[in-house]
């Protein structure tokens, strides 16, 4: 079994910031204002701050610059690129190094003004010379072929996929911040009759486009209940990737969720049946059915059908995406550091009208590329522990 400090380290600070469009700022200055929100949460300051997790869009040494945007000389720095799993990937290093003694405050940040400042999808990745003659309109036409490999196989319907898209608006319309926001409810012939942009996915079955910035700090546990009434201890944390383009995927219908769920939740004491929330990132409506599968809530293609009748919708036995996911909630290139505030906030208790009763246990996953990284994060509130 992989070695990890259980319990040993926990967020003391979570915020959000711009969440929709936020013209006139760039990534960082997105980034460092959600900082600045997750530093003050946790009473902590920016010099407490020695070890510094950052990726933003649109600068590959983001880490230096984000060192001097902030006035910091932290002693570690990371920038690793996973896509979206990689601040789930930082807040892994972060752990080993503060177990280790190396810091002793990390800071995980990330901003983007990719609505605003793009007005659509930026990539940094380029295209295999194998797609390139079939024109593919990437990332949406790959998670394309994953929904029709899956549908084909397993017999998924447009319905079960709409499903998820209906159950993140719920959840939307409940949380304050979300773009979608008393924007109305959706309902699946909505879905259905929607524009369709990659065979079978259409316009609703895609993560929205918008601004938004997230962060989290980290610190030791005995640390950690010294300076907030309420830390949330990181239980175990596990990463795998499978593939770089989807071409070379070893089974479109498996991702490798299915093992870093499996470390996880051996780190961690802990199986599906023990999470209260999870927050899981829904680039597309196909994401969240594998995911559901690969982390042991249903077995192999069932997750279309698990998804029916509003099951994790409001009121529905297993709350996912609380906060309306990338589909309905944020979605400012890279979501994989909201699905850990929605956890944090959650196990915190700080959910208002979307707060899930007696949430003790908290997942959060994050998939990057196309499906090409996931890492799965298990959090617990002090009765966890």
């Amino acid at each position: 079994m992989d070695k990890f400090p259980r319990g040993r380290t926990a967020v003391v600070g979570a915020a959000t910031y711009g969440i929709g469009e936020c013209p006139g700022l760039t990534p960082l200055d997105l980034a460092t204002r959600a900082a600045l929100k997750a530093l003050a949460d946790a009473n902590l300051k920016l010099s407490d701050v020695d070890g510094l997790f950052l990726a933003t869009p649109d600068d590959p040494l983001s880490t230096l610059a984000g060192a001097e945007y902030l006035g910091i000389r932290p002693k570690l720095v990371d920038n690793n690129r996973t896509g979206g799993s990689a601040f789930l990937n930082h807040a892994i290093y972060a752990a080993l190094a503060l177990e280790a003694g190396y810091i002793d405050c990390a800071l995980v940040m990330y901003g983007s003004n990719q609505r605003s400042g793009a007005g659509g999808l930026v990539s940094m990745r380029q295209m295999p010379i194998y797609d390139r003659p079939f024109k593919p309109m990437n990332p949406m036409s790959s998670y394309a072929l994953a929904a029709a490999r899956h549908m084909h196989v397993y017999g998924t319907t447009r319905e079960q996929l709409a499903a998820v898209a209906v159950a993140a608006r719920g959840w939307a319309n409940l949380n304050p911040e979300a773009f979608m926001y008393q924007k109305g409810e959706l309902t699946i012939e909505d879905c259905l009759k929607a524009r369709m942009v990659s065979d079978p996915l259409t316009v609703r079955d895609a993560c929205l486009i918008t601004d938004g910035a997230a962060a989290v700090v980290m610190t030791r546990s005995d640390r950690a209940r010294d300076i907030v009434t309420k830390p949330v201890y990181l239980l175990g944390g596990a990463g795998e990737i499978t593939h770089s383009d989807i071409s070379s995927m070893p089974d479109m219908t498996v991702t490798g969720a299915e093992r870093s769920g499996k470390r996880a939740y051996a780190q961690a004491g802990l199986k599906p049946s023990d999470i209260d929330v999870l927050a899981v990132y829904d680039a597309f409506t196909i994401n969240t059915i594998l995911f559901l599968e690969d982390l042991g809530f249903c077995p192999k293609g069932e997750g279309g059908r698990f998804v029916e009748g509003g099951r994790i919708a409001p009121g529905g036995e297993l709350p996912v995406n609380t906060n309306g996911g990338g589909l309905s909630c944020v979605h400012p290139g890279m979501y994989g550091l909201f699905t850990m505030v929605e956890a944090v906030q959650q196990l915190r208790g700080e959910c208002g009208a979307r707060q899930v009763k007696g949430a003790e246990i908290a997942l959060s996953h994050g998939n990057g590329g196309t499906l090409s990284s996931q890492t799965t994060l298990l959090w617990g509130n002090a009765a966890s522990v």
